[in-house]
């Protein structure tokens, strides 16, 4: 039986860390981390993770802001890993580094978050789509954020980030009637207790005079066990084209 292939972006740390220990428990996966540096003390230890029957891990370098490194990723695990479909691709990898209101975000900062949040997941898409092709019931999944939702606005001065999610939400939906044979759907994990989350937290509680906020509201775990579940569930039918809580809510974009 033909293993089911799981490529994630942005592995080593945070959602995309928990991703990648979730699905490599499981049998008969292979489960590819696509990091930015894929020999760091970060991205080995997923070398360590428990692993299920037939199961194997495979380290890839992905930097978002080497045009070219998914591409040669890709020629990589064809002629190393001899990885001829992939099945998942989890777009997790990006940054927010700053919260400029829109009146002050300088375009340096603006180009920064793109180049990271959007190009390169183009880059991902377009280097990835051959082997989605040969995949079963194969999925792209876009970790999205309320920082780019439109219809339900989140006011917060995130002029760099905030767009940046807004195009990812965009390609991901455009996606759906592109590659009817794709299920293509953007996943927000919520208010999440990672490095980012608990970074936003601290601002807004700062911002709204909220006391005693230091952390964001939700574990790692209960995100990825909840949205993990979605994706397992979805198909071109009944999911893609739309924008999903990790509580398996269908959301306005």
């Amino acid at each position: 039986m033909s293993p089911t292939v799981v490529l994630i972006s942005g592995a080593s740390r945070g959602l995309g860390r928990a991703i990648f220990e979730r699905y490599i428990a499981r049998p008969n996966h292979i489960v590819i981390a696509a990091n930015r540096n894929p020999t760091d003390s970060n991205s080995q230890e997923l070398l360590g993770f428990k692993t299920g029957e037939g199961s194997k891990a495979i380290l890839v370098k992905v930097d978002a802001n080497v045009d070219t490194d998914a591409a040669e990723a890709i020629k990589e695990l064809d002629t190393k890993h001899n990885v001829d479909h992939i099945d998942i691709v989890y777009a997790n990898a990006g940054i927010a580094t700053i919260v400029p209101k829109a009146s002050a975000v300088t375009i340096a900062d603006l180009k920064a978050h793109m180049q990271a949040n959007v190009y390169g997941l183009v880059t991902l898409l377009q280097a990835t789509l051959p082997l989605l092709k040969k995949g079963t019931n194969p999925k792209w999944v876009t970790m999205g954020s309320q920082s780019g939702y439109l219809t339900n606005f989140l006011f917060f001065p995130n002029a760099a980030y905030g767009p940046s999610k807004v195009a990812a939400h965009w390609l991901t939906r455009a996606l759906h009637d592109e590659e009817p044979w794709l299920t293509s759907i953007v996943i927000d994990p919520g208010r999440v207790q990672t490095d980012l989350g608990n970074a936003g937290a601290v601002i807004a509680g700062k911002m709204f005079g909220i006391e005693g906020m230091d952390k964001a509201e939700l574990e790692i775990p209960t995100s990825v066990n909840g949205f993990v579940k979605v994706v397992d569930d979805a198909s071109h039918d009944t999911h893609s084209g739309k924008l999903w809580t990790w509580e398996g809510e269908a959301v306005a974009w």
